[in-house]
């Protein structure tokens, strides 16, 4: 089953050109499905509206057209709070919350009156539990970002939606939250979807790649048959760093 589909899915953000507001198409008819359990990487020039993807399926914005489904049922017909508990997200930078870790960890639960050991969901992450009562501002960058996955995997979601999560981060850092990533999806099979500019880190990742250019959904499949042989002369150039911004 298809934990996350796409159905011609297109959206447009006001844009102020000269003295003029006018509607800049950013993502043009994109169709896309990814399988439950499987891990996502999407991929492509800066730009190409990977972000805005990932905001569309968690609703922080909505699609001008096509809609967006998670294991069958519309999101725009679901409750807000519990599309995003069921669809965590982690952004570029860690988002802090005030208090110290277990208080970030417990936060969604605490909301919804449900108990919490944020302890457990330290472990998940590889962090230790003394880390607990250390405000959440004093860690590392990297830990906070194993903190922020924590928060995520506290809400029990079914799919975990990570935006350029390694980009602040040293190559250790980078590289303990990819294998993080990996074994959270095998231990308890988490759909992940995953931006990223770094191709070792899809290639190390991804059952399955998207590739978006300029708004549009260039190649979309197994993640070893792109990286062994793109479909397309785009996904060839692009895998030879010698695409431009606009697709070119």
């Amino acid at each position: 089953m298809n934990a996350i589909e796409l159905s011609h899915v297109s959206t447009a953000k006001p844009v102020l050109l000269g003295d003029s507001l006018t509607e800049l198409e950013v993502m043009r008819d994109v169709s896309l499905s990814v399988p439950e359990g499987e891990i996502l990487a999407l991929i492509g020039p800066s730009g190409s509206g990977k972000s805005t993807l990932l905001r569309m399926i968690n609703r922080m914005e909505d699609p001008t057209s096509g809609r967006i489904f998670l294991f069958g049922s519309d999101i725009a017909n679901l409750d807000v709070k519990e599309l995003r508990r069921r669809v965590g997200m982690v952004s570029q930078t860690p988002a802090l919350l005030p208090g110290d870790v277990a208080d970030n960890i417990a936060y969604g639960p605490n909301l919804r009156g449900e108990p919490c050991n944020p302890g457990d969901y330290l472990e998940h992450v590889g962090l230790e539990r003394e880390l607990l009562r250390r405000p959440a501002s004093a860690l590392s960058v990297g830990q906070q970002q194993r903190m922020c996955i924590a928060r995520a995997l506290a809400n029990h979601p079914d799919v975990l939606l990570l935006d350029e999560p390694t980009s602040a981060l040293d190559r250790t850092a980078s590289r303990n939250i990819v294998e993080l990533i990996l074994r959270l999806n095998e231990k308890l099979g988490l759909t992940v979807i995953i931006v990223t500019h770094v191709m070792e880190h899809a290639q190390a990742l991804a059952t399955r790649v998207a590739m978006l250019v300029g708004g549009s959904l260039i190649e979309q499949g197994p993640a070893v048959d792109f990286f062994e042989s793109p479909a397309t002369e785009t996904g060839r150039k692009f895998l030879r760093g010698e695409l431009a911004e606009d697709g070119r």
